[in-house]
């Protein structure tokens, strides 16, 4: 049951979501860091620090001032955030987005993102989110936006198997990294 990604992006909204320990593979995974409430500033920065000194990126969401004060890697727009400001462009930040359709991955594009997390992959338990794209055509979008897109939503250790069929070279986790983050670096390595 192991799947081969290029990177690996792990959504977190508390770093009690994510043990840094379990990460051996440097380079590959990257954290988001989603939070609109965000912790002890003291606290991020101490983790900030164990992921710079583990080679891992730090992405803060929606947050150019926290990822000013935490030094991070760069800058996640959520597909909430519909914001055109260009200051985001000023600075030297990697910007990722997410989006749930074509619509809004034409936004992303224009508010500069190079990679786009493409939400809701399989079949989710949320209530109130009963769409999903599916593996076709998440695919197909893949081919036809010519950037690259990353999956996320839905993914579990039942379906993760199928992420062999996915058209893609990274993958995003959430709520299985919180549910299962003891186990899910097992199948990651």
């Amino acid at each position: 049951m192991f799947i081969f990604k290029k990177k690996y992006f792990f959504i977190i909204e508390s770093i009690k979501d994510i043990d840094l320990k379990n990460i051996k593979n440097f380079g590959k995974y990257s954290i988001i860091y989603r939070n609109n409430s965000p912790e002890n500033i003291e606290i991020l920065k101490k983790f900030r620090l164990k992921c710079k000194i583990q080679r891992i990126p730090f992405f803060v969401a929606n947050n150019v001032n926290l990822i000013k004060a935490l030094k991070a890697d760069g800058l996640y727009i959520s597909a909430y955030n519909k914001n055109l400001n260009s200051s985001y462009l000023k600075n030297n930040f990697k910007i990722i987005g997410s989006a749930h359709n074509i619509k809004e991955i034409n936004l992303k594009k224009l508010q500069g993102c190079s990679e786009i997390i493409l939400s809701r992959l399989f079949k989710t338990t949320y209530k109130n989110k009963i769409d999903f794209l599916g593996v076709i055509k998440f695919n197909l979008l893949s081919k036809l936006t010519k950037i690259s897109l990353t999956p996320l939503g839905g993914i579990n250790l039942k379906n993760l198997n199928n992420l062999k069929n996915v058209n893609c070279e990274n993958i995003a986790l959430s709520s299985l990294i919180k549910n299962k983050s003891h186990i899910i670096h097992t199948f990651l390595k």
